[in-house]
């Protein structure tokens, strides 16, 4: 009864009333001339139920209001209007001004004479878009051909606010022309209708892991590093993973090894960029990469298995060390960059930049090559940090010689003299002009060394400063440093217990992962604290006796007790090796005929109960690395997927399908349940959501019905008899149903493959531009069209599919009634809407 009088006296409120105070009260006033009678707690409750009616109304009042405003400033002249204004337009309320900057870099003179107005004018200027096409995938030749002889063709005539869009240029010092630049922003690229088809086809092939789009400057640090494929590397500070996916790419130069021998642990210091990360690296598909999540300033130590049941440290062939810096190399893409400029930046992140090059280079074998680079023009930054690396080295580092490594590439040379400025404007050549009130702030390794011989033996002049006017690129900073022996503090020994030193004892830098350790612990930097001493518990029964014990012994040199490692983020699932017996594979090895030095070991899954829904596979040595290091690293994703369950498969033999994922890794291995199928063929599992069998080519044909109902391979290898047709090979996760075959391969990787084909799939946006033309089709709303010059996608009207029938949910159901499993949400089917051309 008192919600029913509450509800009345709410509508007659607010018949009366607009302000919500006015609401209350007069509400209040009806209340109780209807509810006189009630209990108090009760017209408590009813009271309450009135305000929040009344608010809840004025709110959704307010609500319309500020979607009238809304509309009201995005017409011209509105607040919104900047987006309309111009592809050039945006960020109209930064300046592009900063006079503290501008007096900065003239003063140091980093800019060659005569060309700091050119500077400026370029730093203001947005920055070109780039791509770079993955180079390890035997499709890389193929997306070089589709983009030179229809995108590029078709926009280099393009003008757009009166800008001429220029023909997209290869970049000079990239291999292979596996790297483009246009003189097009990134904002003319998302917005104008006239590129629509461009950026489509950017964004697709993109998500398929076939291009990147990665700004020019960050392609160098990798191609500095030369990699091959048995190196072992650490990129310290990866996110968001451009860089990370180059580095992927070298590792995968050769693609008839399913497994190199190296690796690529990528990290980041924040749990949501690892993400990110997680997401670049899995558009690669590959078994060598683990993302985990530390601060790069103290990563920790790792171990692994050398032999004879020893362990070693285990030290990288490459580290790409990219630190966080102030950015100011970025200000054409970050234009934040302008107003929160301040000298103070580089200030305040000169030591952790010192912490991270420190932990990396101790982290390096010796002979290996460490990569130093910013996205900052600051030698606080750049050159002060190298110097103070090279000198604390005593001759362990040097810095290599870079000047034949990228020809076609203008850059500066490093700088050997450089001050230091304040926010306030107050200059400093030397630490000794340093007031004592800034020491905290300003520190000794900010200013170059005061001895003349030894500056002059750094060779500072061989780091590297790309300038932007120089190539229309933005600004950066890269030097290469070589490791030619063990860092000084690894070479000091400290005095030891007498009791048998434990088997984690770390590796000496000058022996390779794979020699037998010593028996004398090295000390040194946070490596010495972390590893130094190692004692097994097994090896007393009481350790924190022992450790009691040892501290009262004065000539002993030993670290404090491990501390439990602290994880942040969201907590992972585990990751659980599977054992070469483990029942899983016995379906599988024989449903797939898989080759005896198939490694069922390095499979894994993510969890410890219940049923296995997903396998993933890694490199050998990353088992390695995983098993021996479960308590000291916190990882966030690795390996590559290869079989996800069916639910329903076991009843045609196996219940495990295969993944697209990881087909390229795992098909050396497969030696039953392929077809190899045509041109034609691909084009009819690309374009037909459950083809018939015989709607394959004869040989197809045959060879299908010879293969019983569930997981397949599909392989396509070129003869040269299509000179249009694609000329690397294809390899398709499919379906073989009981009247019918399907490919079971993502959405865009499907776009891809089309595209090799001669088949263009564009998406029109809704309410723009035509429909579709005459004689072309639709791929889930997408139109379809032929290129020139190649052949028609000749089909018979598409059979329908009868979805009146139950099926479970998650569960697709062909028209055969074979019901595929939970590949529902992976699966996007292209319908084709009549016969497409």
């Amino acid at each position: 009864m008192g919600r029913q009088c509450a509800n009345i006296c709410v509508r007659q409120t607010q018949n009366l009333c607009s302000e919500p105070t006015h609401k209350c009260i007069l509400a209040s006033i009806l209340f109780t001339q209807s509810v006189v009678r009630l209990a108090s707690y009760q017209k408590t409750i009813i009271c309450r139920f009135i305000y929040r009616g009344a608010c809840v109304s004025n709110m959704g009042k307010r609500s319309r209001q500020r979607k009238k405003e809304h509309q009201k400033n995005s017409k011209p002249g509105g607040r919104d209007s900047r987006d309309n204004a111009g592809w050039g337009a945006g960020y109209a309320d930064i300046v592009k001004e900063n006079k503290l900057f501008e007096d900065y870099y003239k003063e140091l003179g980093l800019v060659p004479e005569g060309e700091f107005d050119q500077f400026m004018e370029a730093m203001r200027e947005p920055l070109p878009a780039t791509i770079r096409i993955t180079g390890y995938k035997s499709h890389a030749k193929e997306i070089l051909h589709c983009l030179k002889n229809k995108y590029f063709k078709e926009i280099q005539e393009v003008e757009i606010d009166g800008q001429k869009i220029e023909a997209p240029q290869p970049l000079s010092w990239y291999p292979d022309e596996l790297a483009w630049h246009t003189n097009m922003s990134r904002k003319i690229l998302r917005k104008s209708p006239l590129l629509e088809k461009f950026h489509q086809f950017l964004v697709s092939e993109t998500e398929s892991g076939n291009i990147s789009r990665q700004e020019a400057v960050s392609m160098i640090p990798p191609l500095l590093m030369k990699i091959e494929p048995h190196h072992k590397i650490l990129d310290m500070c990866a996110a968001p993973g451009s860089k990370t996916a180059q580095l992927i790419e070298m590792l995968h130069s050769d693609m008839d090894i399913p497994f190199p021998e190296g690796f690529v642990i990528a990290n980041d210091v924040e749990n949501k960029r690892c993400y990110l990360l997680v997401h670049q690296a899995k558009r690669l598909n590959s078994p060598c990469i683990m993302v985990v999540n530390h601060d790069a300033s103290c990563i920790p130590s790792l171990q692994v298995d050398v032999g004879d049941g020893q362990k070693g440290t285990l030290f990288y062939d490459r580290i790409l060390c990219d630190v966080p810096c102030s950015g100011d190399g970025t200000m054409r893409k970050n234009i934040d960059v302008w107003k929160k400029w301040t000298t103070s930046n580089s200030l305040h992140l000169h030591g952790l930049q010192i912490r991270i090059a420190v932990r990396g280079v101790e982290q390096l074998a010796v002979g290996g090559r460490l990569v130093y680079s910013t996205c900052s023009l600051n030698p606080i930054e750049d050159e002060a940090v190298i110097a103070t690396l090279l000198e604390k080295s005593e001759g362990a580092l040097e810095l290599a010689d870079t000047t034949a490594d990228l020809p076609g590439l203008k850059w500066m040379p490093g700088v050997s003299k450089w001050k230091l400025m304040t926010k306030e404007g107050h200059w400093y050549q030397d630490w000794s002009e340093v007031p004592v009130q800034r020491h905290t702030q300003i520190r000794p390794t900010m200013f170059p060394p005061t001895d003349s011989e030894k500056l002059s033996n750094m060779k500072l002049e061989r780091c590297m400063r790309i300038l932007p006017h120089h190539q229309n690129t933005g600004g950066f900073f890269v030097a290469v440093l070589v490791k030619k022996a063990p860092m000084p503090w690894n070479r000091r020994h400290p005095k030891v217990r007498k009791e048998k030193v434990s088997s984690s004892v770390p590796q000496p830098e000058h022996s390779p992962v794979g020699t037998p350790l010593p028996d004398i612990p090295l000390e040194g930097g946070e490596e010495g604290q972390e590893n130094v001493m190692e004692t097994k518990e097994e090896e007393t029964e009481d350790p924190a006796k022992e450790l009691e014990d040892s501290t009262k012994e004065p000539q002993v040199c030993g670290p404090p007790p491990n501390k439990k490692m602290k994880l942040h983020g969201f907590k992972e699932d585990p990751f659980v090796f599977l054992t070469e017996d483990d029942p899983v594979f016995k379906s599988i090895v024989s449903f797939y005929a898989l080759s005896p030095d198939f490694p069922k070991i390095n499979v894994l899954t993510r969890t410890h109960e219940g049923k296995k829904r997903n396998l993933y596979i890694v490199s050998k040595e990353l088992r390695n690395v995983m098993l021996n290091n479960s308590e000291r690293m916190k990882v966030i994703n690795t390996g590559v997927k290869v079989w996800s369950r069916n639910s329903d498969g076991e009843e045609f033999g196996c219940a495990f399908r295969l993944a697209q994922e990881g087909i390229y890794t795992l098909f050396p291995y497969i030696h039953s349940r392929v077809i190899n199928i045509s041109v034609e063929d691909i084009k009819v599992l690309l374009t037909q959501e459950n083809p018939y069998l015989s709607k394959l080519q004869d040989d197809s044909h045959q060879q299908a019905k010879k293969i019983g109902m569930g997981s397949i391979v599909l392989r396509y290898r070129p003869d040269g008899s299509h000179c249009d047709g694609p000329q690397c090979p294809i390899e398709l996760c499919g379906w073989r149903g009981k009247t019918s075959i399907r490919a079971f391969v993502p959405r865009n990787e499907r776009f891809h493959y089309l595209r090799m084909l001669g088949v263009e799939v564009f998406r029109d946006k809704q309410g723009q531009g035509p429909g579709p033309r005459d004689g072309e089709g639709k791929v889930d709303g997408e139109e379809v069209e032929k290129l020139d010059g190649n052949e028609e996608i000749k089909e018979e009207p598409e059979v329908k599919v009868k979805e009146e029938q139950e099926v479970k949910e998650g569960e697709v159901e062909s028209e055969n009634g074979v019901k595929d499993g939970p590949v529902k949400d992976e699966m996007k089917d292209i319908k084709i809407e009549g016969t497409s051309s």
